[in-house]
């Protein structure tokens, strides 16, 4: 699959979910290392900036796309020659994408320890790192339900009852202004995160912000799943989580919004959850307050965008 292609994906959501997005920019940079060519290794190393370019300019608010792609591009920088840029940028983009898969299991493991016999767990869009603490809990013969949110307008939570129903985990689907009404029936909260401030504030899937609240008015505990890399370093230097606002045919048909010209639709993909609604954050380090945040971002640079 080409660059280009792989960033239309990415920016079309054919292509989604943080650690999903971030994977495939390394794999697409690593497939067009090995095809570009150019007449010397700085016309080459500025063709491959544009690429990287073109992969970030898709999604302003998941930061593992841009971690991702520091860290493959980060890899090539001191290579003399077009063959040792390759290779460089080959073997940086398959560590990073084994590395993030290897988080996602560890932060499985971890999870899995929160989920007792009995529990009721509820969750919300289709974070792999929140699901890998549910098959865990399963495979580690835990018997539990989960409630999971339908997630519109993408209705990831489809792919999530998916995945629930084929490890044989029993599933709820409630719509997501359904929350209030169940958390009652919750014994705990796992969800994903796209991005982590500084400050330990989580920037999710819109919905993500409203489950948090009820959960810190039921007294549910609510915990975040993230892989290391989807921590926001720039946010040390002031710099806030953009929230991306999509395509409002999303959310209403352009034939309906032609009849209703007054009406303006808004269509937000994510909001941000203070750290004071937030019990643990998993990562691949351990569990952690979200007021250690930047212990992460300190003792695990490896990811991290630089300044």
């Amino acid at each position: 699959m080409s660059l280009y292609r792989t960033a239309d994906q990415i920016k079309t959501m054919q292509i989604r979910g943080a650690g999903t997005i971030a994977r495939a920019a390394a794999e697409a940079l690593s497939e067009h290392a090995k095809s570009l060519d150019a007449p010397d290794i700085a016309a080459w190393k500025s063709e491959m900036q544009t690429a990287a370019r073109v992969l970030l300019d898709t999604r302003p608010t998941a930061v593992s796309l841009p971690n991702a792609i520091h860290v493959v591009m980060q890899s090539m920088e001191n290579a003399k020659t077009i063959p040792e840029a390759r290779g460089a940028v080959k073997i940086a983009a398959s560590s990073f994408i084994s590395s993030s898969r290897n988080a996602v299991a560890e932060i499985g493991k971890i999870g899995a320890r929160y989920i007792r016999d009995g529990f009721v767990v509820l969750t919300h869009c289709n974070s792999q790192a929140a699901l890998a603490c549910l098959l865990t809990a399963k495979e580690d013969g835990r018997d539990f339900r989960v409630i999971a949110t339908e997630v519109r307008p993408w209705w990831q939570g489809h792919k999530t009852i998916q995945t629930l129903h084929d490890a044989g985990i029993p599933t709820d689907l409630i719509v997501d202004s359904a929350v209030r009404f169940f958390i009652k029936e919750v014994d705990l909260v796992i969800v994903g995160a796209d991005a982590i401030a500084v400050n330990g504030t989580v920037t999710n899937k819109i919905g993500t912000g409203q489950i948090a609240l009820v959960a810190h008015e039921s007294r549910v505990r609510f915990i975040v799943a993230a892989e290391s890399y989807k921590f926001a370093p720039e946010t040390i230097h002031g710099k806030e989580t953009l929230v991306e606002e999509r395509d409002p045919g999303e959310v209403l048909s352009p034939g309906i919004r032609a009849r209703l010209p007054s009406v303006r639709v808004r269509n937000p993909v994510f909001d941000q959850t203070p750290p004071g609604y937030i019990d643990l954050i998993l990562t691949e380090f351990g569990a952690i307050s979200p007021h250690m945040a930047y212990a992460i971002m300190r003792d695990h640079p490896g990811w991290q965008i630089q300044g």
